[in-house]
């Protein structure tokens, strides 16, 4: 059976998110995305886990799911963890996603984790402690816990961020790197920009949607072919690539670090240009914020277009609002957008299915003919990309469209 899972969102217990990321919201907009499975975000905070316990029931093993929830999405224990420390001589920050077997293990990270650091400032808690320690801490509670790499190449909280990353997986886990065999490629990447390195072969490229809000729930995704749902199939099919099907792609030139710039001076660079100015700012003569194409570029060691042996396929999207907004000439959160987004998704069971399975005819009967064409083009990749840079999210148009001229893509998020 075919599960649409999305393992990296958070709770309403983290900064800068919405208040509805409660499991009920949650729970209800993974049935309208097309989601089966969801992490939970944020388990460590003590909050939230009380909400987790008294809310959720377990159905399998390693899965819970809403009591007494008529929409019955699979939930995965899940939480961030942000760590700042320094090696090597260099300031650290990297963010990890770990994933647990059940409650009672959570329990008992969150007892550990609680006698040496501040769990309960925020969802995704800051915690001074080196990736590899943290990971040890982790794996010696259980060793089913599982690790995702978040979002590898992000800038400024990443594994191989420019800002303060490592160059090597080892170099940042030491003895714990057999314990890692999972990287997310975040917003800004997609599965073919990672290919390009050959040291990324042997790990599984997995993309989540780190949502705020559950609006971006499933914004990337992952599609499994399980026989049945449990925690460690879940987890063995990650580890041995059998079982993952596809990932579900941001365009990775709309996320908001993919290329070079300085966003205050409204500077924007590909990885050649800021090479040519020493990664400096023409206008205020401050270093550039380095984007993950520019990053994937230097450490890369294959052209571009390479695709290794037996990778996993990838399928790239536009956001359904998205889609409507360019043809209606309208803000994706406007009143108009979500009317029509809440008639397709009356008619056409969901937006996955909407996005990735109705023929055009079937689209045709659904929505209009525009509308039904956008989406036809968007899974042909005729599409129009100016990028993200420094904080500022990209813009995604279908091509050869007469849509009405849209709101920025600034305004979406």
């Amino acid at each position: 059976m075919y599960y649409i899972t999305d393992l990296h969102i958070h709770s309403k217990y983290s900064r800068a998110t919405s208040p509805k990321m409660d499991l009920e919201h949650l729970d209800k907009e993974a049935q309208i995305k097309g989601i089966q499975v969801l992490g939970t975000g944020d388990f460590t905070h003590p909050s939230w886990f009380k909400e987790l316990k008294s809310k959720l029931h377990l159905v399998a093993e390693g899965i819970y799911q809403v009591k007494k929830s008529k929409y019955l999405t699979n939930f995965i224990l899940t939480s961030e963890l942000s760590c700042i420390y320094t090696k090597n001589g260099r300031c650290r920050r990297i963010h990890l996603v770990f994933l647990a077997p059940s409650l009672e293990i959570v329990e008992k990270i969150n007892k550990t984790l609680d006698k040496r650091f501040n769990i309960r400032s925020d969802g995704r808690p800051i915690l001074g402690v080196d990736a590899e320690e943290l990971t040890k801490i982790i794996f010696d509670i259980s060793p089913k816990c599982f690790l995702i790499c978040a979002h590898i190449w992000t800038p400024w909280f990443s594994l191989f961020g420019a800002k303060s990353g490592f160059d090597t997986v080892e170099e940042c886990f030491g003895k714990m790197s057999s314990k890692v065999y999972t990287m997310e490629t975040g917003l800004s990447s997609d599965p073919a920009m990672n290919w390009r390195l050959s040291a990324l072969d042997k790990y599984t490229l997995l993309s989540n949607s780190d949502a705020h809000s559950p609006r971006n729930l499933g914004r990337e995704a992952n599609v499994f072919n399980l026989k049945k749902l449990t925690y460690s199939n879940l987890t063995n099919a990650i580890k041995t690539k059998k079982g993952l099907e596809y990932t579900i792609e941001f365009y990775p030139e709309e996320g908001k670090y993919h290329l070079d710039g300085h966003r205050a001076c409204d500077v924007k660079m590909t990885p050649q240009e800021s090479v040519k100015n020493k990664n400096i700012c023409p206008k205020c003569h401050r270093p550039l914020t380095i984007g993950v194409l520019h990053r994937v570029n230097e450490l890369a060691d294959r052209p571009v277009g390479f695709i290794p042996p037996k990778a996993i396929p990838f399928k790239s999207i536009i956001p359904l609002p998205e889609l409507i907004s360019e043809i209606k000439g309208v803000g994706p959160k406007s009143k108009t957008v979500q009317k029509e987004y809440d008639s397709l998704i009356s008619k056409g069971k969901n937006e996955f299915n909407i996005l990735l399975h109705l023929s055009q005819k079937e689209l045709e009967k659904i929505s209009s003919p525009e509308l039904a064409l956008s989406i036809i083009k968007m899974r042909k990749g005729e599409i129009i990309k100016e990028e993200g840079y420094d904080g500022v999210y990209g813009r995604i148009r279908v091509t050869g469209l007469k849509n009405k001229k849209a709101s920025p893509q600034k305004k979406l998020f």
